[in-house]
């Protein structure tokens, strides 16, 4: 189960985080590495700040989109140090380490991180059904990637060991599947084409429509078969339009 749970380090311009992040997530059990779009490459650094992790560092997975590395995942969930102008639907750390040894059962998941400085962007952010905030100090709330990535990893572990020893899992899981990363970026494609086709939103000045949609989308999560009726609708208006012409 814990194979199935990933740590996304988005553009990481540190190779002694990798390293450390690395090592944090050993610790934990967890061993799915994945680096998006790195400004360097993992390194001897990277080895050295590991301590005995060499083995995530060099099975780490590199990638140069999020799309790439989200590929897969029934369950993403992204790291927020700040409110957002557009709120999404927020997380506890241990409600986070819940949710994902849940899903992980079932699909892979993944735990995003951003830059360094930075963090993650409103555009990846999006790409999240949820996001966590670690609750830090407000009067000196400063956590490294490695530390953040720490404390997410120890979550996932109690809720897996909470799990193992429970007769029953932590949190229930729904019997009916969630749709793939993959299968709601097509769902959300296919609406912005149909809004736009028919003059719901236009080129030049789309305002934030798809945005706000895609929070109330992840709001309700809609299921894998729920999914597919809505792509049934959008398929017919579309039919619709054609015919039309």
């Amino acid at each position: 189960m814990l194979d199935n749970v990933r740590i996304v380090l988005v553009e990481t311009s540190h190779t002694g985080n990798m390293g450390s992040t690395a090592r944090a997530m050993k610790t934990m059990g967890l061993t799915n590495l994945y680096l998006v779009n790195p400004l360097v490459r993992p390194d001897s650094q990277a080895i050295s700040l590991s301590a005995g992790a060499s083995d995530v560092i060099g099975n780490a997975t590199i990638v140069d989109t999020l799309d790439e590395a989200l590929t897969g995942c029934s369950l993403v969930v992204g790291t927020s140090a700040r409110s957002r102008t557009l709120p999404w639907p927020m997380l506890e750390p241990r409600e986070c380490g819940q949710r994902s040894v849940a899903e992980a059962a079932h699909a892979p998941v993944a735990l995003v991180f951003g830059r360094e400085r930075v963090g993650l962007t409103n555009e990846e952010l999006q790409k999240c059904h949820y996001h966590v905030a670690i609750p830090a100090n407000p009067e000196y709330s400063s956590l490294n990637l490695a530390m953040a990535v720490q404390i997410l990893a120890y979550e996932v572990r109690v809720a897996w060991l909470e799990q193992q020893q429970a007769p029953t899992p932590a949190v229930a899981y729904e019997e009916a599947p969630y749709p793939l990363v993959d299968d709601l970026e097509r769902f959300y494609q296919h609406l912005e084409q149909m809004l736009l086709t028919t003059g719901f939103i236009r080129q030049a000045h789309p305002g934030q429509v798809m945005n706000k949609l895609r929070r109330l989308f992840t709001r309700a999560r809609p299921e894998a078969q729920e999914l597919n009726i809505l792509r049934g609708i959008l398929t017919s208006i579309e039919k619709q339009e054609h015919a039309k012409r």
